[in-house]
């Protein structure tokens, strides 16, 4: 690396001081499979001209989710979100604000941290939310962190429904921490079966609603189950929208909720970044990683806000500090909070109504194609097919036909039921996106 000014000597003695051989050791808990052996298959040099040319190439061959009839969720949902959103986030005194440690003159940003944290709260049925997290994903892992602390038992129970990437998320971290995982294989219907696996040595049970299959979930008697074993219900969600439809997880008994804020105020971006949402019971709450923002009044009785908690290992000893996550998402949890306060609560109530809608006329489309199923009982605005082709086959051909038909299962489950289809409808779903879809998915898989 010519920008390193390091040498062969300075390398050995680093990693003398760190007792390796080589700096291949540093990688050993990478699996074999992931790592590259040579270089990457790229050209070595070419002018900025010519990577400018291949990458426009190389992007024109995608295919975006607003120009075609998109059907696609699985985690990440594509919403309408009002021009306003983009045109605030992108001002100055947010776009380039840093860590709020100087409350005197961080007031905008702490501000905003605060009504995310109150709208994360309502939305949520619990007390006190933070400053958000990376992800959905490492939101439900550090969750199952924290139970622990709470607890001081080490055995997590994921139910059946979590989605795959969660459970991994979970799996990766607690692998680290010594916390037994008990992980259920993905089956749609099944979820309840967790109550059964609760004893007085878990810690907490991890149950997502509406779960991976679209399915709404009762939380309220494995809640019941887990805190007669004093473990903690730890209750997720991938979709936001779906809480101004449902009973919220705190009014079924959660004690801490976890989920993907993407839904609201945050575009798919092809892949990100996200916003995670973290919220717990008032007598948890100096167990809960990352930031909480709270208002209170200067010298003068004025109102202003300040960072209440921020237990994390740049501000207290490491081995005291509830989280290593380093950061909140900032921008997104902005993106979020003004997307919330241009719906309101009818807004927002209105807006899932017609989520919900548009899901139940795709289901009845869908339902009356040979060749189909669906198997959901209930559901907000995403569902599970069962086909009679491989997914993946389907979704395939559907795109080849310029419509992107929902996600094959087994993407996110490492191969698991490959005739299973998530279909996911929101708002921006038209009557005439969702008969094209009717009509090409009958031609497939005829």
């Amino acid at each position: 690396m010519r920008y390193l000014p390091l040498n062969a000597n300075d390398r050995a003695a680093m990693l003398g001081v760190i007792g390796v051989d080589n700096i291949d050791a540093l990688f050993e808990d990478v699996p074999k499979a992931a790592r590259l052996d040579k270089l990457v298959d790229l050209p070595l040099h070419q002018s900025e001209a010519a990577v400018e040319r291949h990458m426009t190439r190389l992007s024109n061959k995608s295919v975006s989710a607003s120009s075609v009839p998109f059907f696609c969720g699985a985690g990440a949902y594509k919403h309408h979100i009002p021009a306003t959103v983009d045109h605030l986030i992108q001002r100055s005194e947010f776009l380039t604000a840093y860590t709020p440690y100087q409350p005197e003159i961080s007031q905008g940003t702490l501000q905003a941290l605060f009504e995310f944290q109150t709208q994360v709260a309502l939305l949520t049925g619990m007390d006190v939310a933070n400053a958000s997290m990376y992800d959905g994903s490492t939101a439900c892992a550090e969750a199952v962190v924290m139970a622990k602390r709470v607890t001081r038992k080490t055995k997590a129970i994921l139910a059946p429904g979590l989605h795959p990437h969660y459970a991994a998320a979970t799996q990766t971290l607690a692998s680290t921490l010594d916390i037994q995982i008990n992980e259920v294989t993905p089956q749609i219907g099944t979820d309840a079966s967790v109550i059964d696996m609760i004893t007085d040595e878990t810690a907490c049970v991890v149950v997502q609603s509406p779960n991976v299959f679209g399915e709404i979930v009762d939380l309220a008697p494995i809640a019941e189950k887990a805190h007669a074993h004093k473990a903690l219900l730890i209750a997720v969600f991938t979709e936001p929208v779906a809480l101004a439809a449902v009973k919220s997880p705190g009014e079924q008994g959660a004690d801490i909720v976890v989920g993907e804020g993407q839904g609201l105020g945050v575009g798919l971006n092809f892949g990100g970044p996200h916003v995670g949402l973290f919220a717990c019971r008032q007598k948890l709450v100096r167990q809960m990683p990352g930031r909480v923002c709270g208002e209170t009044v200067d010298a003068n009785g004025e109102r202003g806000y300040v960072l209440t908690l921020s237990t994390r290992e740049q501000h207290i000893r490491r081995e005291k500090a509830t989280s290593n996550i380093c950061t909140n998402s900032g921008l997104c949890c902005l993106a979020f909070t003004i997307h919330m306060s241009l719906l309101g609560d009818a807004g927002l109530k209105r807006m899932a109504a017609l989520n919900h809608e548009n899901a139940c006329h795709l289901a009845d489309v869908i339902d009356g194609i040979k060749g189909t199923e669906v198997l959901n009982e209930t559901f907000f605005n995403e569902f599970t097919v069962k086909l009679n082709k491989p997914a993946a086959e389907v979704v395939q051909a559907l795109a080849d036909k310029g419509i992107l038909g929902g996600v094959p299962f087994s993407r996110i489950s490492g191969g698991a039921h490959e005739d299973l289809l998530l279909v996911c409808a929101t708002e921006v779903v038209s009557d005439e996106d969702i008969h094209a879809f009717g009509e090409a998915l009958a031609e497939v898989l005829s």
